[in-house]
């Protein structure tokens, strides 16, 4: 397979399309952004359910993304593509676990989110670097949602929310 799959491609490989955010990820500018932004849309229908239940779905969706990122790594042939945006869609579930569903809650969740996936300090950077296949694929980004988890809970204690 091409390394840069087209959307006909997707629609041919179920990994491929889950992988590449339902074509999210196919975006020449900013994949990671963009896919983010349709993991946001998704999100306003999971705090619908209750805490057990998100957190369940958040967790099958991650160790799916486990084997989902790593088989489309293994078949485009190269270690976390740009256009590889599940990590994303989990790491901004994770983040978002204890947001309200508010515009602004949401929005802080992303512009957090993106901060801390593109920055990348430590640990994320050293799992980045240290960490591969599909694992190393979905930690960085995980890691990455529970610092924006975190901040925002620390932002709310201190009622800067």
């Amino acid at each position: 397979m091409t390394v840069n799959p087209s959307f006909f491609d997707l629609l041919k490989s179920p990994i491929l399309l889950f992988a590449f955010g339902f074509g999210s990820g196919l975006s020449r500018l900013a994949p990671g952004t963009v896919g983010t932004l349709v993991a946001a849309l998704l999100w306003f229908f999971l705090p619908q359910v209750s805490a057990g239940i998100y957190l369940t779905v958040v967790l099958l969706c991650a160790l799916l993304g486990i084997y989902i990122c790593g088989e489309a790594a293994k078949r485009l042939g190269q270690h976390d593509h740009s256009g590889i945006v599940w990590d994303e869609f989990v790491g901004l579930w994770v983040a978002l676990a204890s947001v309200p569903s508010t515009w602004s809650g949401l929005l802080l969740g992303i512009i957090l989110f993106r901060l801390f996936d593109i920055i990348k300090p430590w640990p994320i950077s050293w799992v980045d670097k240290n960490i591969h296949g599909g694992f190393g694929i979905m930690v960085d980004d995980i890691i990455a949602g529970l610092a924006t988890w975190g901040t925002i809970l620390l932002m709310v204690y201190f009622g800067l929310l």
